[in-house]
């Protein structure tokens, strides 16, 4: 761009000089010609007066110069003149003005008879001044020639510019922001270059969310029943690995199998079109009320059974969302068959954090037959189980210890390396532990669901970012002290996840944008993650919270990439520099080829851009090798390391 900048200066500057040349040499020529007439038309009047002399001469002896030719010689402005015959003087004569670049012409007149004329007049110019009306004629035509000069010079900048518009789309396109080119076709030229750039970058543009359609559709074959449209055996499995470490549950919550005992009869007798229509509009009802618990499951297991998991929810919670579930299902207009009053059954298995996950599908699955041995549509809990007892306090004590927590800055980040293909090490995730009053750690699975129903995620992200923040000053400072001796290291860079909460609230995003103002010296360091299905049900409103963060210097990364079956779009149109794979496609990724054709897909899709492609949850070898082989760039989970307290 700067080689083309001087390029078109130097280009503009040679033409104007050029012109501006012309121009002088064209006025200067005009001059000298002028001039030259003028000296010629008094060698005309200096010949005719010779003329005039020779035939006086020769046709008149008896001269009377005395009479005529002192008239002329006043009228011609001589200074001096003199007729000689035979070195006699004829006639003399001396005019009354004075002058010192004169203009002598001394000529023979006649050879024969030695006539000899010696004839001093001023210069042409002496005694001429301008008038205002030929000085008016001559300073119209400078400032034509100016205008001119002038009018050139911008048509031809102009001109030039329209090569500088078509050379700045070229960079944009080779830096890869086809969005910015094609935002700004400007009026390049020439013309049919610059619409040939338009019209290539929309198809590319096409092309690129024919590819995320692709992508999409990949996924959906891959993870999504075709006939409901939701999650399949396989998603289930990959959720459920997501949510349980070497098959213990992280977390608490409660699984439920719901089942349509005589789903087969019912299509054997009333048509496939009606059993459709039932199980659309069941899923479809069922899909709205999960709409209200994040982070909820919703997969069919075979043509007559569904799986729900509902994470992070209490025992009394579950058994009224089991309650909402079948009224739900008995809400719906049943076709006439036998036995319609006993065609829905949901089993229900409550479980907490160590709970062994392949044993859940057992429990629900024995739920379900108790409830179907009670011969009505009904639910049944399998086992209440023991109720986690940190989770047992209720609404009130949640908000008082979130509250006393935020007061007393118990808070506190901890860090888990990402590692990038070569082993080092490319930054720290953070993630937030909060300490009770007897200083033990409080999992971040069982307060931030309750600080996310108290309203309190935008301080406790708060909180956790001006610690972080800190601790990039100290280690600046560090850094700082190190260069003495020669020690400085390369500088750490964090990431902090930002929940739904805290960027819709104007108030954080205000203090965020004058935080990171503040702090611009550090803002290169920092990376703000946001979970991919935040970004897809609320992107619009989510779009310039994000834009402010990258302009401020920030980086921005998506999580949880595959937690859901959607398009990749979004990563383009919100500009995210990374993404982090979702732990349910790495689990066990060097056993299932269809999740390694995601991630196929994905990295394709981003080909030819700066997206970098991390994955979570990386726990053995074979994990991490297989990712590498895909092309994923980075990885983090407890094969690098655990999360330790960041100080």
């Amino acid at each position: 761009m700067k080689f083309t900048r001087m390029l078109t200066t130097k280009l503009t500057s040679f033409w104007l000089m050029s012109l501006a040349a012309i121009a002088f040499v064209f006025l200067l020529s005009a001059m000298m010609s002028f001039v030259q007439l003028t000296y010629k038309f008094q060698q005309q009047k200096v010949a005719e007066l010779e003329t005039m002399l020779v035939d006086q001469y020769q046709h008149q002896p008896d001269w009377d110069l005395e009479a005529w030719l002192p008239p002329m010689l006043l009228a011609y402005n001589a200074v001096d003149f003199r007729l000689t015959l035979k070195d006699e003087v004829i006639f003399a004569y001396e005019g009354n003005l004075t002058t010192q670049n004169a203009m002598v012409y001394d000529h023979v007149l006649d050879p024969k008879s030695g006539l000899r004329m010696q004839l001093t007049l001023t210069q042409p110019f002496e005694h001429y001044t301008f008038s205002w009306y030929e000085i008016l004629i001559l300073l119209v035509g400078v400032l034509a020639v100016a205008a001119l000069v002038r009018f050139g010079y911008l048509w031809f900048s102009q001109q030039l510019d329209g090569i500088e518009e078509l050379a700045l789309r070229s960079r944009l396109i080779l830096q890869g922001k086809h969005e910015q080119a094609l935002a700004t076709p400007g009026n390049g030229k020439p013309r049919l270059i610059n619409r040939a750039l338009t019209k290539l970058l929309e198809e590319l543009q096409d092309a690129q969310k024919e590819r995320g359609r692709f992508d999409k559709f990949i996924r959906s074959n891959t993870f999504l029943d075709a006939e409901t449209r939701i999650g399949n055996r396989l998603f289930l499995n990959n959720r459920l690995d997501a949510l349980s470490h070497n098959q213990a549950m992280l977390a608490h919550g409660v699984i439920y199998l719901l089942e349509m005992d005589d789903l087969d009869l019912l299509q054997q007798s009333q048509g496939e079109a009606v059993t459709k229509e039932l199980l659309n509009s069941t899923v479809n009802a069922i899909s709205q009320l999960l709409q209200t618990q994040a982070n909820s499951i919703f997969a069919r297991r075979s043509h007559n059974q569904f799986a729900i998991v509902v994470p992070q929810i209490s025992l009394i919670e579950a058994d009224q969302f089991a309650s909402k579930l079948l009224k739900i299902c008995l809400s719906q207009p049943l076709p006439e068959v036998d036995n319609s009053d006993n065609f829905f059954h949901l089993g229900c298995a409550y479980f907490t954090a160590g709970d062994n996950a392949a044993q859940l599908i057992e429990e629900a699955d024995m739920a379900l037959r108790a409830a179907q041995l009670q011969g009505n549509s009904n639910w049944f809990m399998y086992d209440k189980g023991a109720i986690d007892e940190e989770f047992a306090k209720g609404s009130v004590r949640w908000r008082s210890f979130l509250e006393n927590a935020l007061v007393q800055r118990r808070f506190f980040p901890f860090s888990q390396p990402i590692i990038d293909s070569d082993g080092n090490e490319h930054h720290k995730e953070i993630f937030t532990r909060a300490r009770d009053n007897q200083g033990a750690l409080i999992r971040a699975t069982l307060f931030i669901p309750m600080a996310n129903k108290c309203g309190l995620m935008p301080q406790v992200e708060r909180q956790i970012i001006e610690r972080v923040l800190l601790l990039l000053s100290n280690e600046l400072a560090g850094g700082v002290s190190n260069t003495q001796t020669n020690k400085q290291s390369a500088p750490q860079i964090y990431s902090i996840n930002l929940s739904l909460d805290s960027l819709m609230s104007r108030a954080f995003t205000q203090w965020l944008k004058t935080t990171l103002l503040e702090y611009r010296h550090l803002t290169t360091r920092l990376i703000f993650e946001v979970s991919e299905d935040i970004v897809i049900q609320h992107q619009e409103k989510l779009q310039p919270k994000l834009d402010m963060i990258r302009k401020m210097g920030a980086r921005l990364c998506v999580d949880h990439v595959g937690q859901q079956v959607v398009g990749t779009y979004y990563i383009r149109e919100c500009h995210f520099d990374l993404i982090k794979l979702h732990r349910s496609i790495v689990r066990h990724i060097h056993l299932r080829p269809e999740n390694q054709l995601f991630i196929r897909s994905l990295i394709g899709g981003l080909y030819r851009t700066e997206v970098q492609v991390c994955a979570e949850g990386v726990e053995v070898f074979e994990e991490w090798q297989t990712l590498q082989i895909l092309g994923v760039g980075a990885a983090q989970g407890m094969y690098f390391s655990e999360p330790i307290e960041a100080k």
